[in-house]
């Protein structure tokens, strides 16, 4: 509920933070990898993404590795966050990091990864840039990630 009313908060604040001319910090894409349908730590994150300045494009549950590359290419990007909360979606990060290498778009951006069954050294084998427990810590990572 509070994932919900947050975006509710930010579909307000959005047009008056670009009349104020406040510049995002970067660009990230957020979304549930391919085969798992679960979004409330992604919209958790969306939600304090944007509250620390971050533009972000939700891509939304159950997103193929082609879709994640189709966002990039279509909108410069400084970060890709991949969700999962299923044991067995995770390999889907592995395949949606190898079609951005795939793709030649690997270098141009930064991969975080998170979820309940995630874990630092999981990221790490993937060759995900970071990883990040909570929400909150994530806005760290990003901003740690963009050198904001």
């Amino acid at each position: 509920m509070a994932a919900r009313a947050t975006k509710e908060i930010f579909a307000i604040l959005r047009p008056l933070l670009a009349q104020s001319g406040a510049q995002p910090a970067a660009h990230v894409v957020l979304g549930t990898v391919q085969g798992d349908l679960h979004d409330i730590g992604k919209n958790l994150v969306a939600a304090m993404l944007e509250g620390g300045g971050f533009e972000v494009t939700d891509l939304g549950v159950d997103v193929p590795p082609e879709a994640f590359v189709a966002a990039v290419k279509k909108k410069p990007v400084q970060i890709v966050g991949l969700s999962a909360l299923l044991t067995t979606t995770m390999p889907a990060m592995k395949n949606t990091i190898e079609a951005f290498r795939a793709a030649g778009l690997r270098e141009q951006i930064k991969i975080m990864v998170g979820g309940a069954p995630v874990t630092r050294g999981y990221a790490e084998s993937i060759g995900a840039d970071g990883y990040s427990e909570t929400a909150a810590a994530s806005v760290d990572l990003a901003r740690r990630l963009t050198g904001t």
